[in-house]
């Protein structure tokens, strides 16, 4: 029996199977990777990919849908009943092969600390809302553009797959969806010097967008340090590219030390 989608959690439940199918093609666990579903609802994703890795682990938080998948999936499946962003992702035996269907109100804190697994692993594969996605891949100068997309393109390489309309889940959601593949790269082309301080930057920089950046990194780096950066203090946070914040981050993480 198909349980109903919680609100609370931010369910959809996939059901389009041509959809499955594409996103179980894109998923190519090798000998040696550790698969990992987050969030696998009814097990739709899951039956098909535990053909290829019988010993693949999911996370489930709802507590509702444990039994069911218990039934469904062999023995050999390792089911943590939990909220994923209290997972240790770092028990898992390396290189881990990550996919899954993330709800929209966890999708932005998970992918941060994922982020910080580095080549740990060696690819992601998530369904997320289309913003998201877009926001991933966004370039500098546009309005998409932001925390979230210099982060993910400092960490990774990514691939946006396909997009997934409303019809494909049970309820349909408002929004359409999207998939998305990321790899970790090794190293990062513009290497940080500490990536808390880059976050620091980040942080400063769009969370006050609508200012220049004399303004909006005024408590980190002056208008005379930016200059020597050649960067231009009347421009705005958009502006920047990925080696620019990276240039901007190592520079005051020279200055501390």
């Amino acid at each position: 029996m198909m349980m109903r989608a919680k609100k609370r959690f931010g369910q959809n439940f996939l059901q389009d199977d041509l959809i499955i199918d594409r996103i179980c093609g894109s998923v190519r666990p090798t000998a040696g990777q550790s698969l990992i579903e987050i969030g696998p609802g009814h097990g739709v994703l899951t039956k098909r990919l535990v053909h290829s890795t019988p010993d693949m682990t999911i996370i489930e938080l709802d507590r509702d849908l444990i039994p069911n998948l218990r039934r469904l999936l062999p023995s050999s499946v390792n089911i943590i009943e939990a909220d994923v962003l209290t997972v240790d992702f770092n028990d898992f035996v390396a290189p881990l092969m990550i996919v899954g269907n993330l709800p929209y109100n966890i999708s932005t804190p998970l992918l941060f600390r994922l982020f910080e697994l580095g080549t740990r692993v060696a690819a992601m594969t998530f369904m997320l809302q289309k913003e998201v996605v877009d926001r991933m891949g966004a370039v500098p100068n546009t309005k998409a553009y932001g925390r979230l997309s210099v982060m993910a393109q400092y960490h990774c390489e990514i691939e946006k797959l396909f997009d997934v309309p409303p019809t494909a889940f049970k309820p349909a959601p408002k929004v359409t969806s999207a998939v998305v593949q990321l790899r970790p790269h090794a190293p990062p082309p513009h290497p940080a010097t500490n990536l808390k301080t880059l976050s620091d930057i980040l942080v400063a920089a769009f969370g006050q967008r609508r200012k220049t950046l004399r303004n909006s990194l005024s408590s980190l780096l002056t208008t005379d340090q930016l200059k020597a950066l050649a960067i231009d203090p009347s421009e705005r946070a958009e502006s920047l590219t990925v080696a620019d914040y990276v240039r901007c981050a190592n520079l005051l993480s020279q200055n501390a030390s």
